[in-house]
């Protein structure tokens, strides 16, 4: 892959991965995920019937989630949007977990061989 392609791929991940930390950061939207994920899509008012806050509430974190990719909208009967789960945009910032812990791994064991070599890496 020519490096032009490889960065602006790395920087798309990144960008997704950006949002997906920004609307897991806030406690309702991971309850909102969560209540997706238990009881399958849903609209606002089913969510807001089974957590504690308000319909509207609901349906401004379902907006944030939704431009994370989190959730999708779907229409439903009498005009009633129902929201699922939209796995790829995790599955795209577990991948930029994976990476960034693949470029600690390295760094990390040279520093403990140094340290177990040196005799400073035992506990006291």
């Amino acid at each position: 892959m020519p490096p032009e392609i490889a960065a602006a791929a790395e920087a798309d991940i990144e960008a997704v991965a950006e949002q997906v930390f920004a609307a897991l950061a806030d406690p309702t939207r991971r309850a909102i995920l969560a209540a997706l994920a238990t009881g399958g899509p849903a609209t606002a008012t089913d969510l807001a019937g089974r957590l504690p806050i308000t319909r509207q509430a609901i349906a401004k974190h379902l907006a944030h989630l939704a431009q994370a990719g989190l959730v999708r909208a779907e229409p439903g009967e009498r005009r009633r949007v129902r929201y699922r789960l939209s796995s790829a945009p995790m599955q795209v910032a577990q991948q930029f977990l994976a990476a960034l812990a693949r470029d600690w791994d390295g760094p990390l064991g040279a520093l403990k061989d140094h340290l177990d070599r040196s005799g400073t890496g035992q506990p006291s």
